[in-house]
Formats: structure tokens, sequence, C-alpha cells
């Protein structure tokens, strides 16, 4: 099976790979992640990518296209995947349905979590995380058990990502609806896209993405 996840930063994307991976065996495609493993291992096509990077300008979709089809050439054929950030424009879907085809593989299900652009700001600006262990919380969600101290080490230092604040959070939103919007028309046109509430409990999420793919 292969899929493809949308949703904006935030709207749970990572976590609900990783358990599709977990209790699927699917891989997880993610384009930055597969850039960042390409260029440090010095691949062909890493190298290419590495400069034009070094060169400041944006990894083109035909090197993008390069690694996920090297991706798809080293997955057996009954292991499904999942793309995470990739397609983002209508050219790189086209893109997609040849690579997959070259494979002798189709497209079964376009995934989109939705979400509630003030919450996800909640939810996101909430956010901080253990700066000795690593732990995550959230301001009111998740916070430690007693104020201050981490729950896992007893550790008195948090630290919270710098772009995790509300203007940062509403420019992805609208950088995600100005770049996804224009690839779901044609999807939809095959009917294979269905949307889950993002903003719904983790497991209720993985619920209905597991009812989809049944």
């Amino acid at each position: 099976m292969n899929i493809i996840l949308l949703g904006p930063p935030g709207a749970g994307k990572g976590t609900q790979s990783a358990r599709l991976v977990e209790n699927h065996g699917m891989k997880q495609l993610s384009t930055g992640d597969m850039l960042r493993a390409a260029v440090k291992a010095g691949t062909p096509v890493g190298l290419k990518a590495k400069a034009v990077m070094d060169a400041g300008e944006l990894v083109s979709d035909e090197i993008v296209s390069e690694l996920i089809d090297a991706e798809l050439e080293a997955l057996g054929s009954d292991t499904g995947a999942i793309f995470d950030g990739y397609p983002r424009t209508e050219a790189q879907a086209g893109s997609l349905d040849e690579i997959l085809a070259k494979h002798g593989r189709t497209l079964d299900h376009v995934i989109e979590l939705a979400v509630d652009v003030d919450a996800l700001v909640e939810r996101i600006t909430g956010r901080f995380s253990c700066a000795e262990c690593g732990a995550l919380y959230h301001d009111t969600a998740n916070a430690p058990a007693k104020e201050g101290v981490c729950d896992s080490c007893g550790s008195t230092e948090f630290k919270r990502r710098p772009d995790d604040n509300e203007e940062t959070v509403r420019t992805r939103m609208e950088e995600y609806r100005a770049k996804t919007a224009p690839i779901l028309p044609g999807y939809e046109a095959r009917n294979i896209v269905t949307r889950v509430d993002g903003m719904a409990d983790i497991d209720a999420v993985t619920g209905s993405i597991e009812a989809i793919l049944t």
C-alpha cells in the first residue's frame, strides 16, 4: 500500500507515520530526511543535492524525484510507502505517479490531517521539552506533575523551539494551504482523498487512519 499523508507542521504526521511503520511495516519517505541521508552518505544524487544547497539554492523537483526513485528501488515490493512532505505541487504529483508506475505501484490513499488553525497555534506554542532528557511536555495538555521539574529525570531545565510561536505557526499554515490546495483536486477526482480530524486524540487519529486502510 502506498499513501500520502498531508497536513501542516504540528498536525501529527510524524507521530502517525511512526505508528504506520510500526503497525504495518511501511517505510516513511520524508523528503527532508532522505536529502540529509543522501548528502551524508555521499550518494550520486546526494552529491548533486549538496552542490545545490551549498550554492544557497532550492533542491529541484528532479533531484527529489531521483531520491524517491532510488528509495522505491531499494524497497521490497511487499513494503508499503508513506510519502511525507511530497508531493507539494501539481508537477511533483505528476512525477510521483510516473515513479510509482515505474516500480509497479499505485497510490492507494491520500490522507489529510485536518486541523483548526487556532487550536494548532495553542498546541504548538504550548510545547516544551526537558533540556536534559528530552521528555516532551505541554503547558496545558501535559504539564509536569511538579511545576518546573521533569517527571522523567528531575531536571529543572526546559527549552522551547524558537519557531514554536504564533506568527510562525500561522505562516506555515498559510504556506501549507497555498502549496497543497492545487494538488488535491486531482486526487479527489480519483476518489482517493480522505480527511481525518488531526485535532482529535492521537489514538483516535490512528484509529481513523486504520479504518481508511482496511
